[in-house]
C-alpha cells in the first residue's frame, strides 16, 4: 500500500506543495498549534501523532476550513482560507467519518456534487459521475441511497467523489479507522494510483512505513520531521515508553 506515484501532478516551478511559517492556532488564548514551520514538496507526506497532538486542527488549517491565529498556511501557492476557488481546485479531504462528509442521499449525486462545484454543467456533472462510477465498476451503486451502504462503502463513495475532482493534493484524516483489513487494503490500492500529493494524519506508524516523509506532531508542535524511517522509530520507542510508564504507575497505584 501506499508506494509512491510515477509523475508529479501541478507541481511546475518552485513552489512547494506545502508552505507553513511560524503558524500558531489558539482557541480562548490557548495554544493548540505553536509555531509549526516547514516546505514540504514529497509526493506521500505523513503526519503521525497521539490523539489530542493538533494533528486534525493542523488538518483543518491546511485545507482552508479555519484559519490560524498567526502564520502563513499555503497549498500549491494558494491561501485556502482566503481563495475557496483555488480550494476547491486544489485539495481534496477524506475524513474518517464518511457522514462527515456526505451530503446528498444518492451515491451519483454525492459524486456529482464536486463537479457542479468545479464549475461544470448539471448534465455533464452527471455524464461525469456516471463514467467515475464505471472506471471503479459501480455503476450499480448510482441510484442506490447511501444509508444502505455500509461504512466501508460509503467511505469508498467519499473517495470516489475526491478523486473525480482530480485534486492536486489529498488530505487523509484517519480515514480507514474502525474499517476491515480488506476494506483498507481496497481503499489503499485506491490511492496507490492516484497522482495526486497525499498527506496523511494518522496515530498508526505502520500506515506511513512506505511514504517518503513524515512530520511527528507532539502537544502541537513539531517533534521531529524527516524521512520515514528514522521518524517512526523515534516515534514507536517514545510511545512503548510512554506506554510502560502507564503500566509502572497504575501497578503502583
Amino acid at each position: 500500500m501506499f508506494e509512491g506515484r510515477v509523475e508529479r501532478l501541478g507541481t511546475e516551478g518552485a513552489t512547494s506543495v506545502v508552505e507553513i511559517s511560524d503558524l500558531t492556532y489558539a482557541v480562548d488564548g490557548a495554544e493548540i498549534l505553536h509555531n509549526i514551520s516547514f516546505l514540504a514538496d514529497e509526493d506521500r507526506i505523513g503526519i503521525v501523532g497521539r490523539n489530542g497532538s493538533g494533528k486534525t486542527t493542523l488538518v483543518r488549517v491546511l485545507a482552508g476550513l479555519i484559519e490560524p491565529t498567526s502564520g502563513v498556511v499555503r497549498v500549491c501557492g494558494f491561501d485556502l482560507a482566503k481563495d475557496r476557488k483555488a480550494a476547491v481546485r486544489t485539495l481534496g479531504i477524506l475524513f474518517q467519518n464518511p457522514d462527515h462528509q456526505i451530503i446528498f442521499p444518492t451515491v451519483e449525486e454525492e459524486v456529482g456534487f464536486g463537479l457542479l462545484q468545479l464549475g461544470l454543467s448539471k448534465t455533464d456533472a452527471a455524464a461525469e459521475a456516471h463514467r467515475v462510477l464505471q472506471s471503479f465498476g459501480k455503476t450499480h451503486w448510482a441510484d442506490v441511497a447511501i444509508q444502505q451502504l455500509s461504512q466501508g462503502q460509503r467511505q469508498l463513495v467519499c473517495l470516489i467523489s475526491v478523486l473525480a475532482m482530480k485534486p492536486k493534493v489529498i488530505i487523509l484524516d484517519e480515514p480507514f479507522a474502525g474499517l476491515d483489513i480488506p476494506t483498507t487494503r481496497q481503499l489503499g490500492r485506491y490511492l496507490d494510483q492516484t497522482s495526486a500529493t497525499l498527506i496523511h494524519i494518522t496515530h498508526d506508524p505502520e500506515i506511513l512505513r512506505a511514504y517518503q516523509r513524515v512530520i511527528w506532531l507532539e502537544k502541537g508542535a513539531v517533534e521531529m520531521d524527516g524521512a520515514a524511517k528514522a521518524v517512526l522509530t523515534a516515534f514507536t520507542n517514545r510511545m512503548e515508553q510512554i506506554g510502560a510508564s502507564d503500566d509502572i504507575s497504575h501497578v503502583s497505584g
